[in-house]
């Protein structure tokens, strides 16, 4: 039977036909995003915003905004929109686009406020960079809000924009155009890097690895109780969140170190002795592709035992297995699962994403450092993400959809997975003699 890249990739070929440099055919990262905007009942994408503080005056927004489209111009995926042809996802390229909008904040409002309002508002439709610039009065600063669709983009390429934001903001013309030639090139490159990321996938969806994920994952359940409105705090945002630093030590803690202390959150929150599936993106561009702007990152699905007899090593064991399998994309991995008698439909009860400072460098404009904050309270996709930025300090966050988990439980877990995390952090006791 063909693997469902291949049958996607047959679709799209005969649906763009003389129209593949206006179509472009989507990673199986970004089929996940298409599936999971469909399945949501109010159509939101998953939004990935980057917010820094300016001292107010700094952002010109006319040249700001020519920057933007400067930069949009160079990316393919920063000009493209979300299009679904008889049902198959594909990415239909267009000018770039891109506007500085200055959010007026209502009485009573905060900056914060406004922001989520606007992120609230977001057009699916629409093109997959904008920015947003609201004064803060009381503080005598600008944030600006840097705001990109996932579909569109990972974590390499975050750290991309915001350098080449800065270097076009540094730019003196604002009618500067991007030569064509360059921005075909680049199209060429991105369409190169996208199907080499799915050959890859194809290549990747074998009998074997099916019937490892199949067995992998079959105990698998969402636990999560349903989303209830009523449950969110009168006037509180839908969203709670928490934070600490832990001194890093040498070198931080590792990826299946992070996994394991989020069994421990898990644990908290679902109960003793279940499977929870918690997932977290993995992987990079394929082999001898451009280091293009996009999406190249899949979502893998971690089997969280919360029972007594799991531990770092099973963890570390198992996770190294799954990545000699990374490349299988989530929905060939649900259907797998599917199709070997699970119930689970895929739904996930956590996410873990985990970044590196020193590939996060910070944005400049005419000169100035912006200071990056965080805008708390928005709706959250999953039940709770955990995200790790590791560097000279461990940074980590935690957020909840309050419609499914109450604080002070979220609270509990965010506690439990900071002890994990302490523990794994901790220094080896020195040796005598």
């Amino acid at each position: 039977m063909p693997s469902i890249t291949s049958q996607y990739l047959a679709r799209y070929r005969r649906l763009a036909g003389d129209r593949s440099d206006a179509l472009l055919p989507v990673t199986g990262a970004q089929r996940r995003f298409a599936l999971v905007r469909s399945l949501d009942p109010a159509g939101r994408p998953d939004l990935v915003p980057m917010c820094f503080a300016f001292p107010s005056g700094t952002i010109d927004p006319e040249r700001l905004r020519a920057a933007a489209r400067r930069l949009a111009a160079r990316h393919t995926a920063l000009r493209s929109r979300p299009a679904v042809v008889r049902g198959t996802p594909m990415l239909s390229v267009g000018d770039p686009d891109v506007d500085v909008t200055r959010p007026t904040l209502v009485p009573g409002e905060t900056p914060a406020d406004a922001l989520r309002r606007a992120l609230a508002s977001w057009d699916a439709q629409g093109p997959p960079l904008r920015l947003f610039l609201v004064r803060d009065e009381a503080r005598g600063e600008d944030i600006l809000a840097v705001v990109l669709d996932h579909a569109v983009c990972d974590g390499r390429s975050l750290a991309r924009i915001v350098d080449e934001l800065g270097a076009a903001y540094a730019e003196e013309a604002t009618g500067a155009r991007v030569a064509p030639g360059e921005t075909e090139a680049e199209l060429a490159a991105y369409r190169d890097a996208v199907l080499r990321q799915l050959a890859a996938e194809e290549r990747a969806e074998t009998a074997g690895a099916a019937a490892y994920w199949a067995d992998r994952l079959r105990a698998l359940h969402a636990h999560a109780p349903p989303p209830r409105p009523e449950r969110v705090p009168g006037g509180a945002p839908p969203s709670g969140a928490a934070q600490a630093r832990l001194p890093a030590h040498d070198g931080g803690v590792s990826f299946p170190g992070l996994l394991d202390a989020c069994r421990s959150a898990a644990r908290e929150l679902y109960g003793p002795d279940r499977a929870v599936p918690l997932g977290y993106p993995w992987g990079g561009r394929p082999a001898g592709a451009e280091p293009v702007v996009g999406c190249f990152l899949n979502t893998l699905v971690f089997p969280a035992d919360t029972g007594p007899g799991a531990g770092p090593e099973a963890t570390a064991d198992g996770w190294w297995d799954d990545l000699d399998r990374a490349d299988v994309p989530f929905d060939a991995v649900v259907a797998a699962v599917r199709a070997a008698g699970s119930g689970w439909t895929g739904g996930l009860d956590g996410l873990l994403t985990v970044d590196d400072d020193s590939r996060r460098p910070p944005l400049r404009l005419a000169g100035v450092e912006g200071r990056e904050v965080h805008v708390d309270g928005r709706p959250v996709r999953g039940p709770f993400a955990v995200s790790v930025t590791q560097g000279a300090e461990i940074r980590l966050r935690m957020v909840w959809d309050r419609a499914v988990l109450d604080d002070e439980t979220a609270h509990r877990a965010f506690d439990a997975l900071t002890r994990a995390l302490t523990h794994a952090l901790r220094p080896p006791e020195p040796t005598v003699g």
